[in-house]
């Protein structure tokens, strides 16, 4: 485990940590100033693809998609490869899919500066493993669409993709008091999709879904408002959804991810931290960001020290702290999550975004995943300057 004086060494190269037990770790190669939003796919063949998003800034146009390869059996991270470079748009929120083809599919959003609410859905596939990919096409042109979690493959065939919108009021900057979820269904392997809402989702965002034994779908949320982790759960092959609960587990407003092991236990990575007690706050996530057009410019400075609030007087709680990673384990299928590990620890500073200065200290977007070997692989944003990569197993977590 790390703390805040630690210096990063971004050379991709795997180092056992020294706690006695098998845990693994290494920052991904990146040029960039800003490193962010992580996820993971193990290939068949054992090689462990990452992508994530690098520039200087989140929201500002010289934000892309990058992705490392660390090959199986091998001690080093691959230098990044970029593969996006819109020029007028923040390219966000990478994820990776497989596909039953055996193709792979590279999905991210694209967002004019600053504004969350203009993302669209892009996409490019690959035939050989991530090593060249084709054209960048449009899945999704419905401005605010987002993404954050993978495509999950049903036992009925269809393809599930979980999306959440970002919508802003007239007159309003975005800030995520309105943002709610939904599931895109294909039934064509990717050809046309389908939408399901998510009941009263408000502020639950960044869905993430997996498949039970009892095949049940099981999805937990990001909470806009920093208090908890949310749950919701379908039968029907994910076209209704109950409406999400809170769960006993924190949420401080940032991303999570689970993943269901192969034993059947979930494993889940998160902060373990929510909003109660935190003295400070941002107005938004790009509070740093000025706005391009001096109209919209004029229009929100009259409102955006007084956002508008949800029906129940809410508002997202930006700011709180982005420390520690935890990873938990269930064996109840997420209704219990008895063991916790905390695999990074600080003070999670999370009140800017500004990398350049190296004034961020929080850990956070977590991605995690589990080869056929057992090994639990997961990778976080460090300081918001580096991805980190760590291997551990259950047991290490049950320790």
């Amino acid at each position: 485990m790390s703390n805040q004086s630690t210096t990063i060494v971004a050379d991709g190269k795997l180092k056992m940590c020294p706690d006695g037990l098998e845990h693994v770790e290494a920052y991904i190669p990146s040029d960039c100033i800003q490193n962010h939003a992580s996820n993971l796919l193990v290939l068949d063949n054992g090689d462990l693809l990452c992508t994530w998003f690098g520039g200087t800034q989140e929201g500002i146009a010289d934000i892309h998609i990058y992705l490392s390869r660390l090959k199986k059996g091998q001690k080093e991270w691959s230098k990044a490869v970029k593969l996006s470079d819109d020029t007028a748009r923040s390219e966000q929120n990478p994820i990776l899919f497989r596909a039953p083809d055996n193709k792979l599919w590279l999905l991210y959003t694209a967002q004019k500066s600053g504004n969350q609410d203009t993302a669209i859905v892009r996409y490019r596939i690959s035939e050989d493993e991530g090593y060249s990919w084709g054209p960048i096409e449009t899945l999704f042109d419905q401005p605010g669409t987002f993404i954050r979690q993978p495509i999950v493959v049903l036992d009925n065939g269809d393809w599930l993709l979980p999306v959440f919108y970002c919508i802003t009021p007239p007159g309003q900057k975005w800030t995520g008091n309105k943002d709610i979820s939904a599931v895109k269904i294909s039934k064509d392997q990717g050809e046309s999709w389908e939408e399901y809402e998510v009941p009263n989702s408000l502020g639950c965002v960044h869905m993430n879904i997996e498949k039970l034994d009892d095949g049940t779908l099981l999805a937990l949320f990001r909470s806009r408002w920093a208090d908890h982790i949310y749950s919701s759960r379908s039968t029907d092959y994910g076209e209704t959804w109950s409406e999400p609960i809170p769960t006993q587990l924190p949420n401080n407003n940032s991303s999570i991810q689970f993943t269901k092991l192969n034993n059947g236990d979930l494993a889940l990575v998160f902060n373990n931290m929510n909003a109660d007690n935190c003295t400070e706050r941002r107005l938004s996530l790009y509070d740093e960001i000025e706005d391009e057009d001096e109209e919209d410019t004029d229009i929100l400075s009259a409102n955006q020290d007084t956002p508008e609030k949800d029906d129940e007087g809410r508002q997202a709680f930006w700011g709180a702290p982005r420390a520690p990673m935890t990873v938990a384990i269930s064996e109840d299928g997420g209704r219990t999550w008895p063991y916790k590990k905390d695999i990074e620890i600080g003070d999670g500073y999370a009140m800017t975004n500004n990398s350049k200065e190296k004034l961020n200290r929080e850990y956070s977007y977590p991605s995690i995943k589990q080869s056929a070997d057992g090994k639990i692989h997961i990778a976080f944003t460090y300081f918001r300057q580096a991805i980190k990569y760590v291997c551990v197993s259950e047991e290490f977590i049950k320790s």
